[in-house]
C-alpha cells in the first residue's frame, strides 16, 4: 500500500549561533495526504522554523525529512526538483514588481515546468477566476492592496501545481480587515483536498480549518490534537497558559 504520509520528520534538530541557540529539538511528525495540519505558539518557538525545514530553506542541523517517500536531506538529492512540488507562501508576498501579476504566475510554469505561454496563461487566469482578481491579471504589485498580493502569491505557488503547500504566517503582514480574503482562499483550498501546513496566530481558522493542530515550545511539540482537544480539553500547563493569552 502507498504511503499515507505526505511528509515526515525523524528527530529534527535546527541549531543557530554555533549550537548555542536550539531552535528545533527532536521534532517527529507524519504530515497525511489531504490533511490541515497549523501549527500554533508563542513567538521564538520554532514554528517558522520546523516550516522552513520541511523544504530545506533552513537546512536542519540533525534528523530526517522524508517527503513522498524520498529522503531530501540526503546530500545528492535535488532539493530544487522536490520544492517545485511543494508551494511556499511567505508573511511577505515576494512579487516581482515589475512584472504584470499574469507574468509573475507564468513565470515559474513556463521556465521550470516548461509549459506553453497559452497553457501557463490559461492555467493561471483559472485561479485568478477562483480567487475573484481575474480582473487585476494586467496590472502591477503596486496597484494591489496587501490582501490581494498575498492572494496572488497563493495563486503563484498553485500554478506550479504543488503536491503539498506550505504557509508561513501568510496574513500577519496584512492589515486586519485583509485577513478575511487571504484565510477565505484557504479555507477553499482545504475544502478541495490540499495538503497544508500552516503556521499562524489565527486562532479562528486553525479551530475551523485545521484536521490537526500542533502547538510548539522551546524547539518541541508541547502537544497536538484535534482543535476541539487543543482549544476546548488543553492538557499541558503550558499550552493552557499559552490559550489564555491569545483567545
Amino acid at each position: 500500500m502507498k504511503d499515507d504520509f505526505i511528509i515526515s520528520t525523524r528527530n529534527l534538530e535546527k541549531h543557530f549561533n554555533a549550537g548555542e541557540v536550539q531552535a528545533l529539538n527532536g521534532v517527529n511528525v507524519d504530515i497525511r495526504r489531504s490533511e490541515v495540519l497549523v501549527v500554533i505558539g508563542p513567538s521564538g518557538s520554532g514554528k517558522s522554523t520546523f516550516l522552513r525545514c520541511l523544504n530545506l530553506l533552513e537546512r536542519p542541523t540533525g534528523g530526517t525529512v522524508i517527503f513522498e517517500g524520498t529522503d531530501i536531506t540526503a546530500p545528492h538529492i535535488n532539493i530544487n526538483l522536490c520544492r517545485r512540488r511543494m508551494g511556499m507562501v511567505f508573511q511577505h508576498f515576494n512579487l516581482f514588481p515589475h512584472m504584470t501579476v499574469l507574468r509573475n504566475l507564468t513565470l515559474g510554469p513556463t521556465e521550470l515546468l516548461k509549459k506553453s505561454q497559452k497553457d501557463a496563461n490559461a492555467k493561471a487566469m483559472e485561479l485568478l477566476e477562483r480567487v475573484g482578481l481575474a480582473d487585476r491579471a494586467d496590472a502591477y504589485p503596486s496597484q494591489l492592496s496587501g490582501g490581494q498580493k498575498q492572494r496572488i502569491a497563493i495563486v503563484r505557488a498553485l500554478c506550479m501545481e504543488p503536491d503539498v503547500m506550505l504557509f508561513d504566517e501568510p496574513t500577519s503582514a496584512l492589515d486586519p480587515e485583509m485577513v478575511g480574503e487571504v484565510l477565505d482562499v484557504m479555507k477553499e483550498l482545504a475544502k478541495v483536498g490540499m495538503t497544508m501546513v500552516v503556521v499562524t496566530h489565527e486562532m479562528g481558522f486553525a479551530r475551523e480549518v485545521a484536521d490537526r493542530v500542533l502547538f510548539m515550545d522551546e524547539g518541541v511539540i508541547v502537544e497536538q490534537g484535534t482543535p476541539e482537544q487543543i482549544f476546548d480539553h488543553p492538557q499541558s500547563d503550558r499550552l493552557k497558559s499559552f490559550l489564555s493569552k491569545v483567545l
